[in-house]
């Protein structure tokens, strides 16, 4: 097994491992520690394994992008992830501070190993996320599943401070549920998410209105019509964000294609990284960009620009959007209609599919 850190320099930064002394590097520095020294201190022969390596690849600075073939070991020795990486280990662990988990999903179905993405690692997500039992949130992720498998549609509704209710209308076309469970049993190649934990739908079909908090705090309206975000509209924050979105979507609108849809199934502490926080029970989280490595028909080269392939989470909950409620979340499937979430809460649907297995 080997473990994947990316730098913005990653041939200078990995070089006799440097970047320990130097201030910042949070995710790396958690990486060496508890992972690369961990391995290192007896848990490679306690577990049957050989290896332990540290790589460093260029970071992308945006979420699911392809990686660039170039790596360096910790000797500053320049490698090639095709050639020396990819073919020669079973397990890979990246440890990022951006999402790779669409392009090692893609490759590990080429060269066949298995491996985990914890993009965002931080002692939180150490403390809770990853120190929990993975074949009880296995269980509970298919438990929720099969309440929700087959959907034919999923609505919600967000109520914003000004009183008004928007409505997100997602077509699943009854397709099979999906779930991010954290388990790569066997020697089926396969990439997790960690931490894990939720249910998640591709969705065929997608209009209405959403609300967007962008990083820069500014709040907008989002409008969707056949499954693509078309414009932008200011609540409040910065005009100029909401300029800068809007000609995004106009010159590659395939930017905009609505490719996932996604609920929680972890009771867990706030991390204050997506990659925990959109696992816990009572959030819903939709993405844009890319969905390939979901099953999905959105592929890296159907965009303009390398860079616009991303496949980016917006997630939906009281810590990260305090000025968006989540009134209501439905289900149809059929006849039959279910309300999943009321107010960032699971309701009794839900926590009796949760229950029914215990």
């Amino acid at each position: 097994m080997c473990i994947l850190l990316a730098f913005d320099d990653p041939a200078e930064c990995i070089k006799d491992l440097s970047f320990l002394n130097h201030e910042g590097f949070p995710v790396q520095k958690s990486a060496h520690r508890h992972f690369y020294q961990g391995l290192r201190q007896g848990a490679l022969d306690a577990l049957g394994m050989t290896g332990g390596e540290m790589y460093a690849y260029r970071c992308t600075h945006g979420s699911n992008l392809d990686l660039a073939d170039d790596v360096w070991d910790t000797s500053g020795r320049h490698l090639s992830l095709e050639h020396d990486i990819y073919p020669k280990y079973d397990l890979i662990l990246c440890i990022s501070t951006f999402s790779a988990t669409a392009p090692l999903t893609a490759k590990c179905k080429t060269y066949g190993f298995r491996g985990a993405t914890l993009h965002g690692l931080n002692d939180v997500i150490l403390n809770s996320g990853l120190a929990v039992n993975y074949h009880e949130v296995s269980a509970d992720a298919e438990r929720l599943r099969l309440a929700l498998t087959k959907a034919d549609s999923v609505e919600i509704d967000f109520a914003l401070e000004d009183g008004r209710v928007l409505t997100a209308w997602l077509g699943l076309g009854g397709q099979e549920a999906q779930k991010s469970h954290g388990l790569c049993l066997g020697r089926t190649p396969d990439i997790a998410n960690l931490p894990a934990g939720e249910v998640y739908f591709v969705p065929c079909d997608a209009r209405g209105q959403f609300p967007m908090k962008y990083e820069d705090g500014t709040l907008g309206v989002l409008d969707v019509e056949n499954r693509c975000i078309i414009r932008s509209t200011l609540i409040a924050g910065n005009p100029a964000t909401i300029t800068a979105h809007n000609h995004r979507l106009t010159d590659d609108p395939m930017t905009g294609t609505i490719g996932e849809l996604g609920l929680g199934t972890q009771v867990l502490p706030v991390a204050g990284a997506d990659i925990q926080d959109e696992k816990i029970l009572g959030t819903c989280h939709l993405a844009t960009g890319r969905d390939d490595h979901l099953g999905g028909d959105i592929l890296p080269a159907m965009f303009k620009k390398h860079e616009n392939s991303t496949h980016d989470d917006i997630l939906f909950a009281p810590h990260k959007t305090p000025n968006f409620n989540i009134r209501q979340v439905r289900m149809k499937r059929g006849a039959q209609e279910e309300i999943l979430i009321e107010n960032f809460r699971p309701c009794r649907y839900l926590m009796d599919a949760l229950a029914g297995g215990r």
